[in-house]
């Protein structure tokens, strides 16, 4: 590898495209100085439902949050076992954890790095009460399998849509529209930002006015209610519940993102479409083209950087780093990280594509702020960094 760096500037992993629009939106609240709950998480609330075809939502801080709160509306707890991906980013089992519930992690399918739903069935108990399959960069889980293997089983169906909002199987059905609730992310490098943020869907009426509650405190009115221009509005606790409630500071950013949000699609999948080309004779493992009549939502570009690349992946980011193009890991498998080895007892063994996976992993940058050059330039520095 020569000395000189692709570029000049560093390129920063998942870097948001922030406009006026969202700029607009944050001083006008500011100005208004309604800054938690209110007006403009109502707004992003109706935006978002319209846009995923569904009745019932509720806004919270995080994915995280959403997880959380989706696990105790369901009503796991202690004894429960909640199957999930062993290929996921950890909020996905704490989650689980925090519940009270055990999370049981199979492994996932090579190809698709989605869950595998014969791993799925294989691990499931007297004991097992959900499912919680993660869209993996994008890529819609094989719900059709899933979803069979939950009504089966009785089991309750929780989507991790954080990588996948846009994501439709053959027949049109969104992502987050399966399962029994079903959660997204807003963080800063997610397809919709909000900085830190998230969303739940809930298919019945009334785990979403209890995940509305439990969502703040588990009073019975939020702060706009209470202390809106139509008066006071008296509150009691019917639960404890938590403070997971997102602000109109974060709404004001996803109301412009989310109206925007098929358009940064589009330039996401030209994005997809360069890398596949311009890195297809290199000896990385690319990921396979979205299935026939399906959405990929291009959340994620990981390459795998395996034995026939002739360079250890750690030294891959290494090099890229000096590029100055920024890179991800998604993800170190969930059994190879000490706190799941020590309390639960997992081991990188029992999921070996999932750990093959996450020790050759590389995620390229992917946002729809990249220009032209900017994909030349990584493009570059990849060919660079496997010289």
């Amino acid at each position: 590898m020569t000395e000189r760096a692709a570029r000049q500037t560093f390129l920063v992993f998942g870097q948001p495209e922030i406009l006026q629009p969202e700029i607009d939106e944050v001083v006008d609240s500011l100005r208004t100085a309604w800054l938690g709950t209110g007006p403009k998480v109502a707004r992003f609330k109706a935006d978002f439902a319209r846009y995923k075809g569904v009745d019932n939502v509720t806004a919270v801080n995080s994915c995280t949050a959403a997880l959380h709160l989706s696990c105790v509306a369901a009503g796991l707890g202690p004894g429960d076992e909640v199957i999930t991906t062993a290929l996921t980013f950890c909020a996905t089992v704490n989650a689980v954890l925090h519940s009270g519930a055990t999370p049981v992690v199979v492994d996932c399918d090579p190809v698709t790095m989605n869950l595998s739903v014969a791993a799925v069935e294989a691990a499931i108990t007297p004991r097992t009460r959900a499912l919680i399959p993660v869209h993996f960069a994008g890529r819609l889980c094989d719900m059709a399998g899933l979803t069979e293997l939950a009504r089966r089983h009785d089991l309750v169906l929780i989507e991790d849509c954080a990588h996948a909002v846009e994501a439709q199987d053959a027949q049109g059905r969104g992502a987050g529209t399966f399962g029994d609730f079903a959660t997204f992310s807003f963080y800063a490098t997610k397809n919709v930002v909000t900085g830190e943020g998230g969303m739940i869907i809930a298919r019945r009426a009334e785990d979403s006015a209890r995940l509305e509650q439990l969502a703040l405190h588990g009073m019975s009115a939020d702060a706009w209610r209470r202390f809106g221009d139509a008066g006071f509005k008296h509150y009691t606790v019917t639960e404890c519940g938590y403070k997971y409630n997102m602000m109109d500071l974060q709404a004001a950013l996803g109301i412009h993102q989310l109206a925007r949000v098929e358009a940064n699609w589009k330039r996401r999948e030209q994005v997809s479409e360069r890398y596949a080309a311009e890195l297809a004779d290199l000896p990385l493992t690319l990921p396979p083209p979205p299935e026939p009549g399906t959405r990929h939502a291009h959340h994620l570009y990981p390459v795998l950087v395996g034995p026939d690349t002739g360079i250890r992946r750690d030294d891959f980011l290494d090099r890229m780093t000096a590029e100055r193009i920024g890179v991800g890991v998604h993800y170190l498998a969930l059994p190879e990280h000490p706190y799941y080895q020590q309390t639960l007892g997992w081991r990188p063994e029992d999921t070996p594509v999932a750990t093959s996976i996450g020790r050759t992993t590389v995620s390229l940058p992917m946002s729809p702020r990249l220009t032209d050059d900017d994909i030349s330039d990584v493009v570059a520095a990849v060919r660079r960094s496997l010289a």
